[in-house]
């Protein structure tokens, strides 16, 4: 059975660690289960996306969804920034590389502002909670020094980012106009 642990630096984050089985054919892995989120919604849509390398993305938030995120190709550094107002762990950051060899699952709650660097090229499915709506697709600055997010990219490497995302507010920004989500 896999392990289903929550985060200790950020509330409601859980990381999974599926059992993987191997033989000369290959791997196959349980990559989720409705059961090991049983305080959590029903994921109601499954979503890919396929980055070439160096490629960042986010960081974005949703105020009622929750997203499942798994890298079945490449590998990516995810970065998670609490924004949470009276969260236990709020302003907190946590970096997470998963994929390749590394099965891990990563559950985001609301609130929590989630990205991904592509280390290399890499392939992410993410399950969410909810459809999707625009007006629940909100963002924070990548590159806020306040938030502090080590992408793990090489020194001098100009990272691909869309211009949404390089648009995005400062966390300082986001709250000055009460646009930070409660707990």
């Amino acid at each position: 059975m896999a392990a289903v642990e929550p985060s200790a630096a950020i509330a409601g984050v859980v990381i999974v660690t599926p059992v993987v089985h191997g033989d000369a054919r290959g791997v196959f892995v349980e990559t989720y289960r409705r059961e090991w989120f049983p305080d959590g919604a029903e994921m109601v849509q499954g979503n890919r996306s396929d980055k070439a390398a160096g490629a960042v993305v986010g960081l974005h938030f949703h105020r009622h969804q929750s997203d499942y995120w798994y890298v079945p190709r490449g590998r990516a550094r995810v970065v998670l920034h609490d924004l949470r107002c009276g969260s236990p762990t709020e302003a907190a950051t946590l970096t997470v590389d998963i994929g390749e060899d590394d099965h891990r699952g990563v559950r985001i709650p609301p609130g929590v502002a989630h990205g991904f660097a592509a280390l290399t090229a890499v392939t992410m499915t993410y399950l969410v909670d909810r459809y999707y709506d625009p007006a629940d697709e909100l963002g924070v600055r990548w590159d806020d020094p306040e938030i502090g997010a080590d992408w793990g990219l090489p020194p001098g490497l100009d990272p691909v980012l869309s211009g949404r995302d390089r648009a995005n507010p400062s966390r300082a920004e986001l709250a000055a106009a009460g646009g930070l989500p409660p707990m």
